[in-house]
């Protein structure tokens, strides 16, 4: 373990509020007039959402055109075509009232610096009027280099838990994924971590390069996370994905959470939805991963859970099919896929072609891993590098069961909630 890492001093004030009602009804200018005063932390924007939305505001073009200065959790924007930017009755951005925040929440920002400060606020309203009181705004402000602070700035947004510097909120959010995580492991006590979490009924969210975390968090401190969207790359979005949201608020809070999936498109067109050399059947194990190209780094270390009799999920964007295949290689050499009962894949995004061979894609890699493992796999699970994408806990309870239609669906247990009511979904995708 390094060095003492310090509080931050965002959260010096964080008791200097007065309760507030939870379902107050109040419109924008109310509950921005009253979080403002209760709050005493710069929970929210000077700006207005109007003009958060116009600054931050990007043509189809523009974004093909800068996809490659984005990073992973910024790809979906990059990689959607005109069609699906356009305004849909679904996807338009409404006004709405608020609730006042009282759900406690922190961020943690393990990765990338965010890039628009104006869709860091837009986020942060949102987060608000969705009934989400963060305490710790500050530290999107933070930069280092290309991550958002330095190493120990980053692991302290984690470490202080651990210590019993800061109390152990009901929501840790990650703000972004990018590059970053893996640099603060060895940082952060993770089974001190993990307990407190456990005794508090944290829940943990990210996905993308949090994936670190969420295995680190697993393999030491034996505490499950939720595979969610995070506030700078959806929250913050001009308009952000409506069923993204609502399932990740579904994930929040609903103690039996259950998914479908009818086919395997969102892995490959050219595989069934399940992969089995036997006639499908029930299967109940824990389920763990995240990004592929995370998982497969952590391959030999301590921060790589190992799950007796396991589910492993897997999802990435962005990688050819033979940078994929050597990644499952590198976990199928380090005996990762060993003792595990199924592998699930969601969504391999932005995978492109191979120049050697056409023929050499995404189907072919995950045919030659059910070849090389003999286990069953479960393909098009509907998360990733994706809009609407299904949140859900990872290191908890996971049923995997055979339809008859040829899909499957996962039925999730054990893991911490939220009540309903103190959320106001509408409030993540609020307009002005």
């Amino acid at each position: 373990m390094s060095a003492k890492i310090q509080s931050l001093t965002d959260d010096d004030n964080k008791n200097n509020h007065t309760a507030i009602e939870t379902k107050s009804g109040l419109n924008r200018r109310q509950f921005l007039r009253q979080a403002g005063v209760s709050t005493g932390v710069g929970l929210l924007a000077t700006h207005s959402i109007t003009q958060a939305l116009a600054s931050s505001a990007m043509s189809s073009s523009t974004r093909v055109a800068s996809s490659t200065q984005l990073t992973k959790d910024d790809l979906p924007t990059a990689l959607m075509d005109e069609s699906s930017l356009s305004p849909t009755p679904q996807a338009s951005l409404t006004q709405t009232t608020c609730i006042m925040p009282t759900i406690e929440t922190r961020l943690f920002a393990s990765s990338n610096v965010g890039g628009s400060e104006d869709r860091i606020q837009l986020a942060l309203e949102r987060m608000a009027c969705a009934g989400f009181k963060v305490n710790n705004p500050a530290i999107t402000n933070r930069q280092y280099l290309r991550f958002a602070g330095t190493d120990s700035q980053r692991a302290s947004d984690l470490q202080n838990i651990a210590t019993g510097a800061i109390a152990a909120p009901k929501l840790l959010l990650g703000v972004r994924g990018g590059y970053g995580a893996m640099r603060i492991l060895p940082m952060v006590d993770w089974s001190t971590l993990g307990r407190i979490m456990s005794e508090r009924g944290t829940i943990l969210a990210g996905f993308s390069d949090v994936t670190a975390i969420q295995c680190a968090l697993l393999a030491k401190g034996n505490m499950s996370s939720l595979a969610a969207p995070m506030l700078y790359s959806e929250f913050g979005k001009t308009k952000p994905d409506q069923v993204s949201c609502r399932q990740f608020v579904e994930a929040l809070t609903n103690p039996k959470l259950t998914i479908n999936i009818s086919d395997a498109s969102l892995t490959s067109q050219q595989l069934p939805s399940i992969l089995t050399s036997t006639e499908p059947k029930i299967t109940t194990g824990k389920i763990w991963g995240g990004n592929l190209s995370v998982v497969s780094a952590l391959a030999g270390s301590e921060y790589l859970p190992r799950i007796d009799g396991g589910i492993v999920f897997l999802e990435d964007v962005g990688e050819q099919a033979y940078r994929i295949e050597r990644m499952l290689y590198d976990l199928y050499l380090a005996g990762v896929f060993e003792n595990q009962q199924a592998i699930v894949f969601g969504a391999l995004s932005g995978t492109g072609e191979d120049s050697y061979d056409k023929r050499y894609d995404a189907a072919t890699v995950v045919r030659q891993l059910h070849k090389l493992t003999g286990l069953p796999i479960y393909s098009g699970m509907s998360f990733g590098h994706i809009g609407q994408k299904s949140s859900f806990p990872l290191g908890v309870t996971c049923q995997l069961i055979p339809k008859t239609d040829g899909g499957y669906k996962l039925v999730f247990t054990n893991y911490p909630t939220i009540k309903a009511d103190a959320i106001h979904v509408e409030g993540l995708w609020q307009n002005a």
